[in-house]
């Protein structure tokens, strides 16, 4: 493929790519923002509410399971093989939620989705670094975060609306029968171009790794499981857990990351904790939203549609002027987004202030990420080579997933140790500024990799 600067993601051998790729993080952004929105009617409606981390903390867990296979899949064989396993196992989570009739039964969709979309995530990674030159990465990843601007739009209130006025279970069976049309579309094109084979060495101590991932996912779900028993048990369930996946994770991640050893592994390890403190507070707004102001799914979905347009944004921003700002700022600055937004729900939640706070406050985390997420995924493609870039692209999902996993079943455990009423809200924003705050160490040794000037 050409690598001239007149390159476009939308020229003639890619556009058919580019519009598959982008309607898949379409659809995951809608699948995303419809779970957060409609889980507190989820719950109730299937007497779930003791799972209701779990039902986040899992797919997040499974996810890392998937990013590993698909990891090692795409760079042993191509990308083509995993991302078509990965969307089918995306689309049959979707199917078995939206039919559950319990809760159990919903939550083993969610583990099920969860396999799908985190070896999705990678191999649409890989394809990217093997179909599009390293001066349009930051255009391409800047687009599918630009993806999210339609579910922003019309994703939280829809499904809010599914839920008050028909049924939630839409907000799956929905997204499972347009996920299919996308995953055609993507199908047709990558069939007709060379994305490049692989080394199948690289595969040697893949069922190590699969196992490891394995623990890790089912460290993550203990940790959400053990807010359903007492907390006498449950916090040292939590605990020994916790230890368990910080051993397994290890080696699914580069030398050093959890030292924050400048380079890749810091930028592995900012992506985990601002992850994890960004998606355990965002789980409890549309729930702080309907228990503590009266609000309903349909306008409780509000906030996270105006965070999701503040994302798309700085996401565009990054494309545009990331180069300038450098990685160093782009990080701190979008830090102190985050903390703008926890500290204001934190304040709005212990004195009852107007909730336009909460909503136009989570703008600002929604900003920070967007500003954030794109960068790192360049800059690890940055730090990779074709060889492996599967690897570290799994990598960085891994630390996404986990650290999301992990933050959410911890935040869920914090909630129901204090019994679920209005003092546990401002543990989870509380928690999550701990999280944030500890990003600012890697944050500061990001480095540069091989990023075009």
């Amino acid at each position: 493929m050409s690598g001239s600067p007149a390159a476009s993601i939308w020229d003639r051998e890619r556009i058919g790519v580019t519009v598959g790729a982008i309607a898949l993080i379409f659809l995951g952004a809608i699948e995303a923002l419809a779970v957060t929105t409609v889980m507190p009617v989820v719950s109730a409606a299937l007497d779930g509410e003791s799972l209701y981390a779990v039902a986040f903390a899992g797919t997040l867990a499974t996810s890392v399971i998937g990013m590993v296979a698909c990891g090692a899949w795409s760079d042993a064989r191509g990308p083509r093989g995993p991302l078509y396993a990965a969307v089918s196992l995306f689309i049959l989570g979707l199917l078995i939620s939206g039919f559950a009739f319990t809760m159990e039964q919903f939550v083993i969709g969610r583990l099920v989705q969860g396999l799908g979309a985190g070896g999705e995530t990678v191999a649409l990674y890989v394809v990217v670094s093997r179909l599009y030159p390293p001066h349009l990465h930051g255009r391409i990843f800047a687009a599918f975060a630009a993806a999210w601007v339609i579910p922003a739009m019309i994703g939280p209130f829809l499904a809010g609306a599914i839920a008050e006025f028909f049924d939630w279970r839409w907000a799956f069976l929905g997204v499972a029968a347009l996920t299919v049309i996308a995953f055609t579309l993507i199908a047709v094109r990558l069939r007709a171009l060379d994305l490049g084979g692989g080394d199948p060495s690289s595969v040697a101590g893949l069922t190590r790794r699969l196992l490891l991932a394995i623990v890790v996912a089912v460290g993550a779900v203990a940790v959400g499981l053990s807010a359903d028993v007492p907390s006498a048990w449950g916090w040292p369930l939590a605990l020994v857990a916790l230890i368990v996946i910080g051993f397994a994770v290890v080696p699914l991640l580069p030398k050093g990351t959890l030292r924050s050893v400048p380079g890749l592994p810091s930028v592995i390890l900012v992506r985990g904790l601002v992850a994890g403190g960004f998606f355990a507070a965002e789980a409890y707004i549309p729930y702080l939203l309907m228990a503590e102001f009266g609000f309903t799914p349909t306008w409780a979905g509000i906030a996270l549609m105006l965070s999701a347009f503040a994302w798309a944004g700085g996401s565009a921003v990054q494309g545009r002027y990331g180069e300038v700002l450098g990685n160093r700022r782009i990080a701190l600055i979008s830090i102190l987004l985050l903390l703008i937004a926890f500290v204001g729900v934190i304040l709005t939640a212990l004195t009852g202030a107007s909730p336009l706070v909460i909503i136009l406050g989570w703008a600002f985390a929604g900003a920070g990420m967007g500003l954030l997420y794109p960068r790192l995924t360049v800059l690890t493609l940055a730090y990779s080579a074709p060889g492996n870039a599967g690897f570290n692209s799994s990598a960085l999902s891994i630390s996404d997933a986990t650290g999301s996993a992990v933050a959410v079943a911890i935040a869920g455990l914090g909630v129901a140790t204090l019994g679920g009423g209005a003092d546990a809200f401002p543990l989870v924003f509380a928690f999550a500024i701990v999280v944030v705050l500890l990003a600012m160490i890697p944050a500061l040794r990001l480095g540069h990799g091989a990023e075009p000037g």
